[in-house]
């Protein structure tokens, strides 16, 4: 239904009503007007998310791992030790190797990285065989999971093979005692659409349903709202 005349059905059966209430009271008047429409329209009048359903709970495997900034890295080049380095990737993506300065890491995977060393090399040695390994991981900002809303520690997240909405929520120490857990929302991009999902944390962290604990993906967001009352 359209957003103004939903609102405006509203106020006219809020207008009548008041005034049977209140009769010639205008302090009593004014409270009960601020008080219940304000509920009405927080409750009728806001638009929810577009839900997509409930979250899968069951997902295809996690896409291959993306080195990010701050991610460490060893770069080991084959039979050549002064060309094997371990290095930070810094905050522009970069990395500084040997006999070719800097190269871009962040959004490659390891392999796609090792190929592109191996490439530059080529002009210095004969064949060159190098692979990179990933020693700390922070991963991509496209690729953590953030928890925002009425969590205990609302943050940004490094995302782990087979990670759970549960493994989540430890993470950021649960929910606040005014959230409204069942109403949560994961937000996920499929296929380049975003989509939202309703997923039930007051049945998993406070009645322990662990059939509403549900896999999560790389780049998921987590929104907790507040309760209305």
């Amino acid at each position: 239904m359209n957003f103004d005349l939903r609102c405006a059905e509203i106020l006219e059966i809020l207008w009548p009503w008041e005034k049977l209430v209140t009769k010639n009271n205008p302090i009593k008047s004014l409270a009960v007007w601020l008080v219940v429409s304000a509920a009405l329209f927080v409750s009728a009048c806001a638009t929810p998310p577009q839900l997509s359903g409930a979250a899968p709970e069951q997902l295809s495997s996690a896409p291959d791992y993306v080195i990010g900034a701050r991610d460490e890295l060893n770069v080991f080049v084959w039979q050549n030790p002064d060309l094997s380095v371990e290095v930070p990737v810094r905050p522009d993506g970069k990395i500084s190797t040997p006999l070719i300065g800097d190269v871009q890491a962040a959004e490659k995977t390891p392999e796609a990285l090792s190929q592109d060393i191996a490439e530059r090399l080529k002009t210095y040695i004969v064949d060159p065989v190098v692979t990179v390994s990933v020693t700390r991981f922070a991963g991509p900002y496209s690729q953590q999971v953030r928890i925002v809303g009425q969590a205990v520690r609302p943050m940004a997240i490094s995302f782990n093979d087979r990670m759970t909405l549960l493994d989540a929520m430890i993470a950021v120490g649960g929910m606040t005692e005014f959230a409204a857990g069942n109403r949560a929302v994961i937000v996920r991009v499929e296929n380049g659409a975003e989509k939202s999902y309703n997923v039930r944390l007051d049945d998993l962290l406070l009645d322990g349903d662990v059939s509403a604990n549900v896999p999560l993906l790389p780049g998921d967001i987590i929104i907790i709202p507040e309760s209305w009352f």
